[in-house]
């Protein structure tokens, strides 16, 4: 999959699950790992089944700067709270919490 915006219902939405009956907003992917920021999911499990497909792929999920219940979500699920550069494009430091698939966590 190339990097850059995926939006609900595109082609590479559906490969994630990443359609606009279960969720609104978008992801964008950059090498090696998936940035999910400001979505909305329609329906309990949504979140968790496309963290598992991004997952199946080999990717990161990376949240930046996590408000309200996904700040509750990314601790409970074991996400690493780091500060670091978003992108190339934005380069000023923030807070991002990731988790790596989890055939890469015992690394």
């Amino acid at each position: 999959m190339t990097d850059g915006i995926i939006q609900p219902d595109s082609a590479r939405g559906k490969a994630l699950g990443f359609t606009s009956d279960r969720f609104s907003g978008w992801l964008w992917k950059e090498p090696g790992a998936v940035i999910i920021s400001f979505i909305e999911s329609r329906q309990r499990g949504n979140f968790r089944d496309l963290v598992h497909r991004i997952h199946a792929k080999g990717w990161t999920v990376k949240v930046p700067t996590p408000l309200g219940r996904m700040q509750k979500i990314v601790r409970k699920n074991g996400y690493r709270r780091t500060v670091e550069p978003l992108s190339d494009k934005h380069p000023e430091p923030c807070e991002v919490w990731r988790l790596a698939p989890p055939a890469q966590q015992s690394r």
